[in-house]
């Protein structure tokens, strides 16, 4: 299983899809941008410490990406509202509408790659993926709650 994760995780980093979809949508956007403005839109608003854990780069780098994606004004960077020395970035209207296009151009990629299964297989495939990814994500939180203690 590890090692079909890890093919997945590779196959999703690659710059080629990610390539031939901002030729098809014409998108003005560097490669790197893009899973940054996605989980923005997914999780906004966002401090940048906290998406930089969720992308996996170094804050200074995810500052700088942000910075360049309010400068293109597909986010804006605002004080937090639980503390306000936390600068968070929450998408704007034109952020939303290119993460929901590049949602679309997903879709449409994995459609292409999910051509020979069954409506069941993609159903339980889809399922199965979303409770990994909640198992995940609570490991994360006792992981945190753990090391505050």
């Amino acid at each position: 299983m590890h090692d079909a994760l890890l093919d997945i995780i590779g196959f999703m980093s690659r710059p080629e899809p990610d390539v031939a979809l901002m030729s098809e949508m014409a998108m003005p956007l560097e490669r790197a941008l893009l899973p940054l403005l996605v989980r923005i839109d997914r999780r906004g608003p966002i401090g940048v410490v906290e998406l930089a854990e969720v992308v996996g780069r170094d804050y200074t780098t995810v500052s700088r990406q942000v910075a360049r994606l309010d400068e293109l004004g597909l986010v804006v960077r605002r004080p937090g509202t639980r503390d306000k020395r936390v600068r968070e970035a929450e998408v704007t209207e034109a952020g939303r509408e290119m993460a929901d296009a590049i949602d679309r151009m997903r879709e449409q990629l994995v459609g292409e790659l999910m051509a020979e299964w069954s409506s069941a297989e993609r159903r339980d495939l889809a399922r199965l993926l979303k409770r990994m990814a909640a198992d995940m994500n609570e490991w994360v939180v006792r992981r945190r709650h753990e090391d505050a203690e």
